[in-house]
């Protein structure tokens, strides 16, 4: 926690981190948390979601304040398929305690560039409909990406993390366009809130490693995380894979 933030601040700080898992204070640099922080205020007195899209270099800093919701990532994650948009990395804090809210920062580019101006700001409105519900993601994407869900090589895995101490779900395959939709299309299903995630891109390969809880926020038993894994990877190999 930073010395230069006066002592209440620093007591508003410690308490709205408590809100996250455990390992936030730890492993989230003090930066962030006190971005979050103030995020979340304005996210308060705004009603709505904060959406923010910024150059960095040959890439756009993507930021995202809401309240957290299943299915949050794979509406996210259609907007950007819809707009060709390439993800460079990935950062996600979601609280596991009441208001439940979430925070995602993102490096992305189209065609190797930042987004023009106009192309960022309307990302920004899509991303705000989508995430109010004035319309579905399927309605922006091509139809055959919608219609094909199917990835290829894809390997999935259930395990508890032991350093984060929380449910996690990786889902691997080989890079294409519009994975991370697929990716969290086929999670839909399973009514999970997403919060912490790790992203790994290596010689044509993705990795994404996403932390989960049911949506009341109860961890998940070994057998049914496994199952669920079993079902994401039918899903994404083209088989029904219906929840239970």
């Amino acid at each position: 926690m930073s010395p230069s933030l006066k002592p209440a601040t620093q007591e508003k700080l410690r308490r709205f981190s408590q809100l996250f898992p455990e390992f936030y204070e730890q492993f989230v640099s003090s930066d962030t948390q006190y971005d979050n922080l103030k995020l979340a205020y304005q996210l308060y007195k705004q009603k709505q979601a904060i959406i923010t899209a910024e150059s960095a270099g040959e890439q756009t800093s993507l930021s995202l304040a809401a309240k957290n919701q299943p299915g949050l990532l794979r509406d996210v994650f259609g907007v950007l398929a819809a707009y060709n948009l390439s993800v460079h990395k990935l950062e996600v804090h979601g609280q596991v305690e009441a208001p439940m809210l979430i925070f995602i920062r993102m490096k992305v580019s189209r065609g190797g560039r930042a987004l023009a101006g106009k192309t960022a700001d309307n990302v920004r409105r899509a991303l705000r409909e989508a995430l109010e519900g004035r319309f579905e993601v399927e309605e922006m994407l091509s139809v055959e990406l919608f219609e094909n869900n199917r990835l290829g090589s894809v390997q999935t895995e259930f395990y508890i993390d032991q350093r984060f101490h929380l449910p996690a779900l990786l889902i691997e395959s080989d890079e294409e366009d519009g994975m991370f939709f697929k990716m969290t299309n086929a999670i839909c299903p399973e009514n999970l809130l997403v919060v912490n995630a790790n992203l790994l891109l290596w010689r044509g390969r993705t990795r994404l490693i996403l932390y989960v809880l049911t949506d009341r926020t109860g961890g998940i038993p070994d057998y049914r995380g496994q199952k669920i894994a079993e079902r994401v990877k039918a899903r994404l190999l083209g088989s029904s894979g219906s929840a239970a």
